[in-house]
């Protein structure tokens, strides 16, 4: 069995200038390799939130080549540490729209895999409009990575809404979920949808926000959080930027499949 670990989300209030952003990512991944973790989660839109929702186009780099990812790949060797950088924008091929990706670097600064968020996020309603699809191509794999650490599961925002993403993957260990929900959705929904997840998949959920009023206007839910199997809240941060720690326990993870082993008792595929 492996052992536990502790891992970290990264709340941030990302601005309209990417490299105060990335910055401001420095800072925060520096500060959780230092309390002791051994894997790092950013939010999605770590690196921009534009101005306008065109703006990530000119920023979106090509798999493998760009200032971003090499920060990032800087940033997982210097502190020897799993890092899940979520998200980035990457080239799609698709005139107009990029792709929202997740890149996970191994200690030494490889990336050793990627995820391209599948659900896009669409609302119209109390004089708000989010329509994710108007810049944004959507991924088609869902995707999990077995590491020294355990196995993950990975999933941005909008694809937390989706239990069916996730149940093709069970078991694992941990879901990794960074996410930007609004004020608006992420009151009403994002503590019970999280908590779900964890319990019906009897896995650690920690998700990774963005948490606060940001310079073009936006306003994010934040509360980022760890949750354990048993659906337990066991850190969080309601507002503005820092670090959520948590330690991951497969004891735990074994414990409660062992006593309620409804990942067995399935029926339905």
């Amino acid at each position: 069995m492996k052992q536990p670990y502790l891992a970290a989300a990264v709340q941030m209030v990302s601005g309209t200038d990417w490299r105060t952003n990335l910055q401001r990512a420095q800072h925060w991944v520096a500060e959780a390799a230092t309390s002791g973790a051994r894997l790092v989660v950013l939010p999605e839109y770590f690196c921009l939130m534009g101005a306008r929702d065109t703006d990530k186009l000119a920023l979106a780099e090509t798999l493998g080549d760009g200032p971003l990812q090499t920060a990032l790949s800087q940033m997982a060797a210097r502190h020897g540490i799993w890092l899940a950088a979520g998200t980035l924008p990457l080239v799609s091929g698709e005139p107009g729209r990029v792709l929202n990706s997740l890149l996970l670097f191994d200690p030494h600064g490889h990336r050793i895999a990627h995820y391209d968020k599948i659900h896009l996020f669409g609302f119209s309603g109390l004089g708000e409009r989010y329509a994710e699809a108007d810049t944004i191509a959507p991924g088609r794999e869902p995707l999990k990575v077995d590491i020294d650490l355990g196995e993950l599961a990975f999933g941005v925002c909008y694809d937390l809404r989706f239990p069916e993403q996730f149940r093709r993957l069970v078991p694992f260990d941990l879901l990794v979920l960074p996410a930007a929900f609004t004020a608006t959705t992420g009151e009403a929904h994002w503590e019970v949808l999280l908590r779900a997840r964890a319990i019906e998949n009897q896995c650690y959920v920690l998700a990774s926000a963005q948490g606060g009023e940001h310079e073009n206007g936006r306003k994010t839910h934040g509360h980022s959080m760890i949750v354990d199997p048993w659906g337990r809240i066991v850190s969080c941060l309601e507002k503005g930027e820092g670090v959520v720690l948590a330690t991951i326990d497969p004891n735990l993870i074994q414990s409660i499949r062992t006593r309620l082993p409804a990942l067995a008792h399935r029926v339905l595929e």
